[in-house]
């Protein structure tokens, strides 16, 4: 299936412990070019983001990035009531060998090591969802590129259809393009008055014939057309091949204009470059 290599994806998913966001964007280029832009705690999983992206996509220049913002209740302290007691009970102890004026400040006691106890995040838990969120995010990516190249192939097949119509009118054109130009010439060697030898007059009309005759382009213009439609076809990222066969198909356009004798085939060779141009311009956002 035809894809386009402009596509964009956002996935979030919220737990617990937080929020992650992951948003997914690519644009065309000639061959895969990711940029990941990560939590700094989330570092590690960049390999693994990287392969994964190297599995599912061939072109492209992927910007992917991950946001996540924890909880507010998971980020809050929690007191080691059981800890907390225990110091408690040794104060009271040492209110005894204290002055009556002494008390316990409350936020002395909060300052003791082990008696706040930071409730942390089991990031293994976040590395491994925010994976998984990933790939969901490039079944969306992968899916509008599909969208995207789908409607790619639509307008590269209308230019084909063109192309075609273009080859058809010159192939019918060709035989009346030929006998006017050999009644052209008969008729400019009679206004000159000229005895020629018939033999010979009728060799050079002959040659002048074989450099007109674009029976062989329109050929290849046909096999290339045919081409390019069994390669919209597959499955596999057809951008490259695509851009090949435009390169031929140019290749004979500019054949046919070199080899134009009347101002319709010249006209011919114009509209086959533009539609041939029109269909490049699309064919470097395939993948």
């Amino acid at each position: 299936m035809t894809r386009s290599m402009t596509a964009f994806a956002r996935q979030e998913s919220q737990h617990s412990w937080g929020t992650l966001t992951w948003e997914v964007r690519s644009v065309n280029h000639r061959f895969l070019e990711p940029h990941l832009r990560l939590p700094e705690q989330l570092r590690e999983i960049e390999g693994i983001l990287r392969e994964t992206l190297r599995k599912r996509l061939s072109r492209g220049k992927v910007e992917c990035t991950l946001r996540f913002v924890p909880e507010a209740q998971a980020q809050t302290l929690q007191v080691n009531e059981s800890f907390a007691r225990q110091l408690i009970a040794a104060t009271e102890q040492m209110e005894q060998l204290m002055p009556a004026s002494q008390t316990l400040n409350p936020l002395d006691l909060l300052r003791w090591p082990g008696v706040l106890q930071d409730v942390r995040i089991d990031m293994e838990q976040v590395k491994k969802e925010a994976l998984k969120l990933f790939n969901n995010a490039l079944d969306d990516l992968t899916k509008g590129r599909e969208r995207e190249g789908k409607e790619l192939a639509a307008l590269i097949e209308q230019r084909l259809d063109a192309i075609s119509a273009v080859v058809t009118d010159v192939r019918a054109k060709l035989p009346l393009i030929l006998k006017n130009q050999r009644d052209t010439l008969c008729a400019r060697v009679a206004d000159l008055g000229v005895d020629l030898d018939p033999q010979r007059l009728e060799q050079e009309i002959v040659l002048l014939a074989q450099k007109a005759d674009v029976d062989e382009e329109m050929d290849r213009l046909n096999t290339h057309v045919q081409e390019v439609r069994r390669v919209l076809k597959q499955k596999e990222p057809v951008g490259r091949r695509l851009d090949f066969l435009m390169q031929e198909l140019n290749r004979e356009a500019n054949t046919l204009s070199s080899k134009s004798i009347v101002t319709d085939t010249t006209q011919s060779a114009v509209e086959l470059k533009v539609l041939i141009e029109q269909m490049r311009e699309q064919i470097q956002n395939i993948e």
